[in-house]
């Protein structure tokens, strides 16, 4: 297999990843009947960025990188916040006193 093909299958695992974080919202939001954004959404929104960033790289198109740049921070922001909720969340079911 050649280096072209390689990229290239890495590019489409990539594309796949991201496009896959949609269906999980979908199913997501049917299942609970109203939209909702589950965090496999965010997970999956990283790693398929982070392949596209790779292949985006190697294409050397600038372009592609900064928008997956751009978008990876803001993927990972979101995973902050959701995981420092769920902290606080954590830290005031310990706190509460028993009822």
């Amino acid at each position: 297999m050649s280096n072209e093909t390689i990229w290239l299958v890495i590019g489409f695992v990539g594309q796949g990843l991201f496009s896959a974080r949609f269906v999980v919202q979908w199913l997501q939001s049917e299942r609970r009947r109203r939209s909702v954004i589950p965090v496999a959404f965010w997970y999956f929104s990283m790693a398929g960025g982070a392949v596209l960033l790779s292949y985006a790289i190697y294409r050397l198109d600038p372009v592609f990188i900064v928008g997956q740049l751009a978008g990876l921070f803001i993927y990972a922001r979101n995973l902050h916040l959701i995981g420092r909720e769920r902290r606080e969340a954590a830290e005031s079911e310990e706190a509460a006193p028993p009822a």
